[in-house]
């Protein structure tokens, strides 16, 4: 069990990788929660809306990668959920927003290998402030042991090393690292194995660079005084590539400064220009059927992605279609019920008119009544009374009528605003759909380089050899321990009676490493400089280096920390 967990920005990048079918065998979203968009991309968006809105945090998700050890069995998704539930209350993410996603991806070995991602957001939308994370690797580390204590799994040697023991060397890849890898074909263990061998081989600075030509690499300068540049145009230091603790950049100048200087080495610029001619003038020198056989092949993956692409956009674009039918169909619906009732009030109010006008022309007195009516003004009275009623009954229409008009009006911006909103997540769903093919196709042009460079590699005989496990003291104590030991030999040789063996130490003696030259040479400058006390009493202080590196032991320098001990940290 690996926890690797970090804080981070860019939610829309991090959808879509989480997302990216290429480089995974399965995928499955599993849970999106604290979110009203269902998927990663719209929650990721509303997330980063709280930070900026609510916020000044710009790193407001954080991420966390689960990665069992596939040899114990596969972990259930209950036992995954128990792992989350403690590492979220211990990093005091409880209750917060989260996604999970589980990837099913091949390793090294072609194995499938399960693990599965959460992302959280840091947003406490309710009161307004990012989630502080602090010792979130201590906590995870505690998590991970007690989930593997609960769960009798085995956890790696890691968990278990004491407070200053070296960290192990199987780390995680940078992202610079990983891009390398990906466009080169080479891990960075392998780049190393190849650099190393070449500079335990050593013999003269110009047959150390003459064997890493041999392998690929140019010799150039730029921050740094000497790094080298491989045939891709990916950039290490030289001394990073060595895997000698011992072997600094000052042990580098020394070997490689008189014969090659740093003013004589072209630039990292002009170092990728001349591999980008390299590979070039290489890839003129194949023959025209090779050339359209690989490009054939190629081409095929490309249309394959294609295909499994295909019905996931149909999919997509099928739910855009219905949904844009549905939209004009209710779009439809409403304006009918609107207009519906309009023509309702208006004939209610007509109706009514009609009503109230039969009904008093049959009451409208006749004869002696009406002319008793006329004479004595009860008449007028009456057309008053009914021309008051009348007025009183139009403007409970105009009043029914503006309000009939205000809530259509209402309800047709809410009617407009709910299909824009669909319109919006369904053109934002096609959006993260480009995106996710543009990382897969991205992907698989990647692999097609890197697979492409390895034949190159494999047919100019430059495939580095196979990288060996790094064995463990118990490794190393076990193989010593199988081999017979001559105890009578042993110890005539470690007192150095031995004839031939001593002729062998005496040469050796003759014959020091590089290292042991440069302790040599150390130690002459001292001598000259205990030999000459009147020039020393004159200057008013030891005699040392021009450049610096090695004070004098009589004069030691102020304010300088110990370097080898800032190199055991």
């Amino acid at each position: 069990m690996i926890p690797f967990g970090s804080r981070r920005a860019l939610g829309q990048d991090l959808a879509t990788h989480l997302q990216n079918a290429q480089d995974n065998e399965r995928l499955e979203v599993a849970q999106v929660r604290g979110a009203v968009a269902r998927d990663l991309h719209g929650a990721f968006a509303e997330w980063e809306a709280q930070a900026l809105n609510l916020t000044r945090c710009t790193n407001y998700l954080y991420s966390l990668s689960i990665n069992p050890d596939q040899r114990q069995g596969r972990l259930s998704k209950e036992q995954y959920l128990d792992y989350i539930d403690r590492a979220e209350s211990r990093l005091g993410l409880s209750g917060q927003p989260r996604a999970i996603v589980f990837h099913v991806k091949k390793d090294k070995n072609g194995i499938p290998r399960e693990h599965c991602h959460v992302v959280w957001s840091r947003i406490d939308a309710e009161r307004g402030k990012a989630v502080h994370i602090a010792f979130d690797y201590d906590k995870l580390m505690m998590v991970t042991r007690e989930f593997a204590h609960d769960h009798g799994l085995k956890l790696p040697k890691g968990y278990y090393r004491d407070k200053g023991q070296e960290r192990p060397k199987n780390r995680q890849l940078t992202l610079y690292e990983k891009n390398q890898q990906d466009k080169g074909g080479l891990s960075r263990e392998q780049h190393m194995a190849q650099v190393t061998a070449a500079w335990r081989k050593r013999d003269t600075p110009r047959a150390f660079v003459r064997s890493l030509e041999d392998m690929g690499y140019i010799l150039a300068t730029g921050t740094r005084d000497y790094v080298l540049v491989d045939l891709y145009g990916n950039m290490n230091g030289l001394p990073k590539l060595i895997d000698d603790k011992k072997v600094r950049i000052k042990q580098v100048r020394e070997f490689l400064g008189k014969e090659f200087p740093k003013d004589s080495l072209p630039t990292v610029d002009e170092a990728r220009a001349l591999a980008a001619a390299h590979r070039h003038a290489a890839e003129l020198f194949r023959s025209n059927e090779e050339r359209a056989a690989r490009e054939a092949r190629e081409q095929e993956r490309r249309e394959e992605l294609q295909r499994r692409q295909q019905p996931r956009r149909q999919a997509v674009q099928q739910k855009a279609e219905v949904l844009a039918d549905r939209q004009r169909q209710a779009r439809q619906e409403f304006s009918e019920r609107q207009k519906e009732a309009w023509a309702a009030l208006r004939h209610g109010f007509l109706q009514e008119s009609r009503r109230i006008k039969i009904e008093r022309a049959a009451n409208r007195p006749k004869g002696l009544a009406a002319f008793l009516g006329r004479i004595t003004g009860v008449e007028l009275i009456t057309k008053k009374v009914q021309q008051y009623r009348d007025r009183t009954r139009y403007a409970a229409y105009v009043t029914q009528k503006r309000d009939l008009t205000q809530r259509q009006q209402r309800e047709a911006r809410e009617f407009d605003r709910r299909q824009a909103l669909e319109t919006l997540t369904m053109e934002r769903r096609l959006r993260a759909l480009k995106l996710i093919e543009q990382r897969e196709r991205k992907s698989l042009e990647t692999a097609l380089l890197k697979e492409r460079r390895n034949e190159e590699r494999d047919r100019t005989d430059r495939a580095p050899a196979p990288v060996e496990p790094i064995p463990n003291h118990t490794d190393v104590f076990n193989n010593a321990a199988k081999k017979p030991i001559d105890l009578t030999a042993e110890f005539e040789r470690a007192s150095g009676s031995g004839g031939d063996t001593g002729g062998a130490a005496g040469d050796s003696a003759q014959d020091p490493a590089p290292e042991a030259e440069v302790t040599i040479r150390r130690r002459k400058r001292t001598r000259e400089r205990s030999q000459e006390p009147e020039r020393n009493a004159t200057t008013g202080r030891a005699d040392r280096e021009p450049d610096g590196d090695d004070p004098s032991p009589d004069n030691p320098p102020q304010r300088r920390r110990n370097r080898d001990f800032d190199r055991g940290r």
